[in-house]
């Protein structure tokens, strides 16, 4: 687990400048405080920041084949590159260490870019072909692990964190408007877009290939899931996901230093504990509270499934006070805005964590793979709201839309109407309407376009969907934009910036892709949501975690205090003429915003939250926004003059 970062003068072929790439590669020291690297030739320089896991003596990269031809950085860990060696020792490669980066490096040998086809793992690369003169990026299937890159007058620079491109160059970028209107939209970001104008993100499952002077993106993941045929039942679906669980728990437990869970008090973590011990333990699992007066607390849940699982529980207490404090900070680690309340606890419990351990094992992935959040529910029986006379939706939306507060309701009721797949899914994921979104930015910030019509990447989906039913289908999309550009990146980010790897058991290839072809009644059944997972559950947890209700790191209890600080210093924020994001922004929708949500009319606190992270992101980032923000703040004071 590391940080990697490089230059490819791809056009001119000037010489890379090492103090460039040391400097890249020191932005991004907490990712890999045990060991740095460079490979710098000609046009080409990278550099390498390592957090030591396996092979500790071994592993220094850059690393190259035993003729120097091909180098490789590589951020990540490859869970079956035991076998992969094996294999290609079968073909005549020659190992030079054990660690698995080696692996990828004679995989390229042997099967070119089709190599990321034979990976089983998380991860972030570049590969230098000496002799093709060819640099190659790629992210992994469930994006998992992050590259960012920039391409400007023929250099593509990039880097596992914005940071590090940021570090070569001498201005900072401007917001980019498109992706500010999304961000505000979705709470995130999606692929290939950033925050910032002229930086992107690979998507997962794709690659960056630069060569003969030109860069191409191109899918290397490319699985179209097939349901089975026939159809599985319950008891076989059952014991051969387990048999997928068990073995993914498994390759994601080898390691040559210590490793942990992070453990919350619902089922996903409380299974992965379970299985876990099945290959050893007892293991140290950390858990992040609020205190006995809040009724989401998950400590005393947590405990309970530590003490039956045997465990050594360590908790982790965070109060509100500690909350506001850590906000700007953790927002600066995050890079780009991400509004969801549990970056907070996720910040302070891989803190904790990495005293005693380099490795924790984290539960998400299978609410997205079977059907955990209630928006699923909706979209499950969505054909059958559909079904009903256009009469009778157009009066019950009406109804629904007179109701005080109950937005997801609402936006729900609206998306489900859709003809178009990826419409309903788009408005299903929006905190608001595109009009109500668009209506908060200046007049000529956005872009001269259909701003309504759907995200170029996920358009590019359907052909994967093309056998999937309803749920599967938004599944999909899931998988691969909100769950790795949203959780996994914050996931990322916040346990890296404590120099802690975080390993996603679940979204272990063959679980996803298992999960990918099961048929809807098999994750969703008579309103039941994980239906397939708790089926699992069941035998390793106790009946009081098995009924609790979702909660998440309690970030219920964030949210409360976020409602509560909108009467105090986040509502200084929004109603305050001179806050940074009026450079783009209009204040008065947004205090009418802050109005519908204060009178109890509208539950706004998702979009206000949203708000309240842009600002504190301005804040904290020195995005080259200043001459914007200048400019719309005297325009703001003409216009009071005026009146």
């Amino acid at each position: 687990m590391c940080g990697i970062a490089g230059q490819f003068n791809f056009q001119r072929h000037e010489p890379v400048e090492r103090e460039t790439i040391v400097r890249m590669a020191d932005s991004i020291a907490h990712r890999g405080p045990d060991d740095e690297g460079f490979f710098i030739a000609g046009p080409v320089g990278l550099g390498f920041r390592r957090l030591s896991i396996i092979d500790l003596a071994g592993g220094h990269q850059p690393m190259s084949n035993s003729e120097g031809t091909v180098w490789i950085i590589f951020n990540g860990e490859i869970y079956n590159y035991k076998e992969l060696r094996a294999e290609l020792q079968s073909k005549g490669h020659q190992f030079r260490t054990n660690s698995d980066t080696e692996v990828i490096i004679h995989g390229y040998e042997e099967w070119g870019t089709d190599v990321f086809n034979h990976l089983n793992g998380m991860f972030g690369l570049a590969i230098w072909d000496v002799q093709k003169e060819r640099l190659i990026l790629a992210r992994d299937a469930m994006g998992i692990k992050l590259i960012y890159y920039k391409i400007d007058n023929g250099t593509l620079t990039f880097g596992s964190e914005i940071r590090a491109i940021l570090a070569a160059q001498e201005s900072r970028p401007n917001v980019d408007p498109t992706a500010l209107n999304l961000f505000l939209r979705f709470r995130y970001t999606p692929s290939p877009l950033t925050i910032f104008q002229g930086i992107r993100k690979l998507a997962p499952g794709t690659m960056l290939i630069v060569e003969k002077g030109q860069c191409r993106e191109e899918r290397w993941y490319k699985f179209i899931p097939t349901p089975f045929s026939p159809p599985k039942k319950k008891e076989e679906a059952v014991s051969e996901l387990l048999e997928l669980y068990r073995s993914a728990v498994k390759r994601h437990l080898l390691s040559d230093v210590p490793v942990g869970v992070l453990l919350s008090g619902g089922l996903d973590s409380g299974l992965l504990l379970a299985l876990m011990n099945e290959q050893g333990g007892p293991w140290p699992a950390y858990t992040i509270g609020y205190g006995e007066s809040f009724e989401d607390d998950e400590l005393t849940d947590a405990a309970v499934t530590a003490g039956l699982l045997g465990a050594r529980h360590v908790k982790v207490k965070l109060d509100q006070t500690e909350f506001e404090r850590a906000l700007p900070k953790i927002v600066e680690c995050l890079e780009e805005p991400i509004a969801t309340s549990s970056i907070v606890p996720m910040y302070f419990v891989s803190q904790r964590a990495r005293q005693d351990v380099k490795v924790a094992l984290i539960g998400q992935g299978p609410d997205e793979l079977f059907g955990g959040y209630r928006r699923h529910l909706g979209i499950h029986y969505g054909n059958w709201w559909r079904g009903l006379p256009a009469g009778v939706r157009s009066m019950a939306g009406f109804a629904v839309n007179r109701l005080p507060r109950n937005e997801t309701l609402k936006r729900g009721v609206r998306s489900l109407s859709a003809a178009d797949r990826l419409k309903r899914y788009q408005d299903v994921f929006s905190l608001a309407a595109p009009e109500t979104i668009d209506g908060l930015f200046r007049g000529g910030v956005l872009p001269d376009r259909d701003r309504h019509e759907l995200v170029e990447y996920w358009d590019a989906l359907r052909p994967q969907m093309e056998h999937t039913d309803e749920l599967g289908g938004f599944q999909l999309l899931e998988i691969r934009s909100s769950l790795p550009d949203e959780l996994l990146m914050y996931g990322d980010k916040l346990s890296m910036a404590h120099s802690l790897e975080v390993r996603v058991p679940y979204l272990d290839r063959t679980v996803v892709e298992y999960g990918q072809r099961l048929s809807a009644n098999l994750k969703v059944r008579n309103g039941t949501r994980k239906w397939l997972h708790r089926q699992i559950c069941q035998r390793y947890l106790s009946p009081r975690i098995l009924k609790g209700k979702k909660r998440g790191f309690a970030a219920n209890v964030v949210d409360q205090w976020f409602r509560s600080s909108l009467n105090g210093m986040h509502r200084e924020v929004l109603l305050d003429e001179s806050s940074l994001m009026f450079g783009l922004l209009n204040p008065r929708p947004v205090r009418r915003l802050l109005e519908g949500h204060q009178s109890g009319r509208q539950d706004n606190h998702k979009l206000l939250f949203s708000l309240v992270m842009l600002e504190q992101w301005l804040r904290r980032s020195g995005s080259g926004q200043e001459r914007l923000i200048s400019e719309a703040h005297e325009g703001m004071d003409t216009v009071r003059v005026a009146s």
